[in-house]
């Protein structure tokens, strides 16, 4: 049974960070991760919808701006965190970012911002919340992956690449951590993620089945439960073709 503030009857309250929240899968697992009893600090580079979002999650939500790329921004976004709540126990990497297009038409700035929105932000995030999971020999970090973490899309490489490297890093921090009682996996979000921006600007050649964002922050959050002698390592969803574009 669960209390009206958010907190279990047990009152163990765990601190998570997701790293990475917009008004799609971000604010969806801001969401569950609150109603789940846990406090959770909110990383994104803009303020003003984090700032909105803890204001409607209350008390156990606390936004964060933060530019993931920026070393001392994650080590200071971190420190914040646990001064209002405490030591992190979840960590989840969702910030990317879909910078060019094609080999020819993609500036090496832009596939280097690509590549430290996504993949050097997972890593600075993983390097700051690892220590103190190892120390309490317990702890979760999950990174968001995409269709293209395993096959990369064409007029995408910027983004391709990074979501190919994201999945290295979770899968060999799973090698290195798993031991430690933390527990790494990598979720493979493949197909288009039912938001207003989605339904107001995507244009499908035919009926595009959805990924509702809070069935998908329902996944995560049964990751994060799962007992250490059976822990997935990567999960694969996507829609069946009961939820369409229309």
């Amino acid at each position: 049974m669960r209390k009206g503030n958010g907190m279990t009857d047990k009152g163990h309250e765990r601190v998570a960070i997701v790293a990475g929240v917009g008004p799609g899968l971000g604010a969806a697992l801001a969401h569950k991760l609150v109603g789940e009893g846990c406090r959770v600090g909110m990383f994104a580079r803009s303020p003003e919808f984090i700032g909105k979002l803890a204001a409607e999650l209350g008390s156990h939500a606390l936004a964060v701006p933060t530019d993931v790329s920026d070393a001392k921004q994650v080590s200071v976004g971190f420190d914040k965190a646990r001064r209002q709540f405490g030591p992190v126990e979840i960590l989840i990497s969702h910030a990317s970012g879909s910078l060019g297009e094609s080999l020819m038409k993609t500036t090496p700035d832009q596939f280097e911002g690509s590549w430290r929105i996504a993949a050097l932000g997972a890593f600075l995030c993983a390097r700051e919340a690892a220590p103190e999971m190892i120390k309490r020999g317990k702890g979760t970090i999950i990174f968001t992956g995409a269709t293209s973490s395993v096959r990369g899309r064409g007029g995408a490489v910027a983004f391709s690449s990074a979501k190919f490297a994201v999945r290295g890093l979770a899968q060999s921090l799973a090698v290195e951590l798993g031991p430690k009682g933390v527990h790494v996996a990598h979720v493979v979000i493949d197909g288009v993620i039912d938001t207003r921006k989605v339904r107001r600007t995507y244009k499908p050649s035919a009926k595009e089945p959805l990924l509702k964002p809070e069935a998908i922050a329902d996944s995560y959050w049964d990751l994060i439960q799962q007992e250490r002698s059976a822990w997935s390592l990567e999960i694969d969803l996507r829609p069946n073709k009961e939820t369409f574009f229309e």
